[in-house]
This record gives structure tokens, C-alpha cells and sequence, in this order.
């Protein structure tokens, strides 16, 4: 119904314009080409998007994907990791707690 639909829009549309006013015959058979091609052309796209849909699998709506939570995990999401220092008992970076290289 859709594809008619639009077929008979594109008729009359035809028929109105491509007579060049109204002291000519109206175009039959322009307007007969342009409904047959908008027809075809609409039913095969409707076409297409029906069958392109597919429903989600039923696993993916149960939460069991990565990283679904805001949740800041211990480790930093990959970042360096926070390890408590030895003299001051507070947070050291792991990047800062090593030998930095030879020193001139």
C-alpha cells in the first residue's frame, strides 16, 4: 500500500507538470512511466528494509557486556595503578616509585 501510495502521488504529479500547462493534452503515458518507476523503486526499498532488520540476541540485554557500570574499578581503568607508599602510608603513583635512569 505504501509503494501505491506514493505511485499515485507521483502520477498526478507527473500529469500535472509534464503537460507544460494546461492549453496541452496531459502526458498519459509520462505519467503511467513515472508511477510504474516510483512503484518498483518504493517496493524494492521497503523491501530491503525489511528484510536488513534483526532483533538484538537475548544475551545482549542482560547486563553481561564490559564495562557496563560507571563504577571506577581499583585499578583506574588501565592507568597506572595506586599502591599505598612505604614511609607515609599514603598513595604513590607506580610510575614515580622506581629508578629514573642513569644520572650524569
Amino acid at each position: 500500500m505504501f509503494s501505491a501510495f506514493w505511485a499515485v502521488v507521483v502520477f498526478f504529479g507527473v500529469l500535472i507538470f509534464a503537460s507544460g500547462g494546461s492549453a496541452r493534452s496531459p502526458r498519459f503515458d509520462l505519467a503511467f512511466i513515472g508511477a510504474g518507476i516510483a512503484f518498483i523503486v518504493i517496493l524494492v526499498v521497503a523491501a530491503m528494509l525489511s528484510m536488513s532488520y534483526k532483533d538484538n540476541a537475548e544475551h545482549l540485554g542482560k547486563g553481561s557486556g564490559v564495562n557496563l557500570s560507571s563504577k571506577r574499578s581499583p585499578s583506574g581503568h588501565g592507568g597506572p595503578s595506586v599502591q599505598p607508599g612505604p614511609e607515609t602510608g599514603g598513595p604513590v603513583d607506580s610510575a614515580d616509585s622506581g629508578d629514573n635512569g642513569p644520572h650524569a
